[in-house]
């Protein structure tokens, strides 16, 4: 394995050293969504070289499976879980590919993160954990399992495609969490909606000329986790110039780009149009007067949003219609986008969510792409329908797809009080047990296997499924400090 230098100074002297070098390693191998072949032959080399049982099931899922500590083998059986894939994002100037490129470590004081690009904490940081914890031989623990699943950040395709039969665990602690001492016990279902507008061309009059329009600069994040945050959504801030712009000057949409995952809340737009070029001042005073309203607005969450308005050069006489266009504006300003509902069972909640996800050209249409959340769900169905109509009403086709159950909190869970209990004799503190606004594979997995009593945590993380991205090494260290303590004394709650 080709290792970076500076990913290996990033982690030397830490402690445990397994754990990080595990974390290292696991850094080196390309995991995008789809793409867990090599994630998933080191799981099954790793297993074999310290002797633990490793079965692959026919969705590309890795069950792993060691036996009790002597003394311990009427503990019950705890399965360990998380995800193999990440979100791969990365800054616009960097040069990466993340199907052969490492990522590149880097430490800032008690924070690890990456140069240039998401780094993949969510959820390698859990799978380091694990293979520590399974070959750490001074923990004592009872029957052992991981369940380290594919695909989980587009559409949780793993957890779907789990084979029940090779799980034999009735507990399961999912590592997919980012803030130490907060144990989850239920978590929002998710659907989106897909939309597709086949694009009118018409001439472009010989009077019009090329602009580019950039939004960027603003913070994206989770958007799920981290919809409550409010961020500035690049497609949403791009289309509300376009429509405002619209409303006393036409324009013709050669091409637009915004987003890059369904679950990452979009941090950078771009719109290529032909305006009349007696227009050209009208538009930068509307792109000034906007901007300064979005940093008005949005001075805590995306103090470094900037808009970028510049001639076009060699952009193709070929757009959309004027009225298309303006429809296609429309849309994306109207779309729902952010906190629809919040929770009015679980204080400071969010119940049900939209992330306005992805636009773009392709094969002749505008496609539109959004993801949506809810703990309830008829709300969650109901803000998909309300999108689809949205897109249905412009002259699009929307299709709705990829639901997901949520997954109901349970405060009686025994595994639940276990954890609590033994968090507060580890720490002496009291933990944190709610729900979160965010898919975990937890909801699927429980519902596949009958009995199966689950409870996510994790260490604290920031700023997951972008490029600012960070895990905390202290607190890493803690929880997996903690999880040995549990694992030893689970038997005994």
């Amino acid at each position: 394995m080709n290792i970076p230098k500076e990913s290996k100074r990033a982690v030397e002297s830490l402690e445990p050293q397994a754990l990080w070098n595990y974390f290292l390693e696991i850094s080196c191998i390309p995991r995008e969504s789809g793409n867990e072949r090599g994630i998933r032959e080191y799981l099954v080399q790793f297993a074999k070289e310290h002797g633990i049982q490793a079965f692959v099931d026919k969705t590309g899922n890795v069950i792993l499976k060691t036996a009790a500590s002597k003394g311990y083998e009427h503990y019950p059986s705890v399965a360990l879980q998380g995800h193999m894939d990440m979100v791969c994002v990365k800054d616009p100037e960097i040069v990466h590919d993340f199907t052969k490129d490492p990522i590149i470590l880097q430490r800032d004081g008690d924070w690890l993160k990456a140069k240039g690009t998401s780094l993949g904490a969510d959820n390698g940081i859990a799978i380091a954990m694990i293979l520590h914890l399974f070959t750490d031989q001074r923990l004592t623990h009872g029957p052992l399992e991981a369940i380290l699943t594919i695909t989980e950040e587009t559409g949780l395709v793993g957890a779907f495609g789990l084979d029940p039969a090779l799980v034999q665990s009735r507990l399961m602690i999912n590592l997919d969490s980012e803030e130490e001492g907060v144990f989850y016990i239920g978590c929002a279902g998710g659907i989106e909606v897909d939309g597709k507008l086949p694009i009118e061309y018409a001439e472009i009059p010989q009077d019009y000329v090329p602009w580019e329009l950039t939004v960027h600069g603003l913070h994206g994040g989770h958007s799920g986790s981290e919809i409550d945050k409010q961020y500035a959504n690049a497609i949403e801030c791009c289309a509300r110039i376009l429509y405002h712009f619209s409303n006393d000057s036409s324009f013709m949409i050669s091409d637009i780009n915004g987003g890059s995952k369904r679950n990452v809340i979009p941090s950078h737009c771009s719109a290529f149009v032909w305006i009349p070029k007696d227009k050209e001042t009208h538009l930068k005073h509307k792109v000034e007067q906007i901007l300064s309203e979005l940093k008005t607005e949005y001075s805590v969450s995306d103090p470094a949003i900037s808009i970028r308005l510049q001639p076009s050069q060699g952009l193709q006489r070929k757009a959309a219609s004027v009225n298309q266009s303006k429809i296609l504006a429309r849309t994306l300003y109207i779309t729902p986008n952010g906190v629809d509902k919040m929770s009015m069972t679980m204080k400071g909640l969010v119940e049900t969510s939209t992330n306005l996800a992805i636009v773009r050209k392709e094969s002749g249409a505008f496609e539109f792409i959004t993801s949506h959340r809810s703990s309830v769900q008829s709300s969650r169905d109901h803000i998909a329908a309300k999108t689809a109509a949205v897109f249905s009403t412009s002259g699009a086709t929307a299709k709705i797809s990829n639901g997901y159950p949520s997954w109901t909190p349970n405060p009686d869970s025994p595994l639940a009080r276990r954890c609590s209990h033994a968090w507060k004799t580890f720490t002496g503190k009291e933990p944190v047990v709610t729900a979160i606004h965010a898919g975990l594979e937890c909801g699927i997995i429980n519902s596949l296997i009958e009995g199966m009593d689950s409870v996510s945590l994790g260490p604290n993380l920031k700023n997951v499924h972008s490029t600012a991205e960070a895990c905390a090494i202290s607190s890493t260290v803690r929880v997996v400090d903690f999880l040995e303590h549990l694992l030893a004394s689970i038997g005994d709650y």
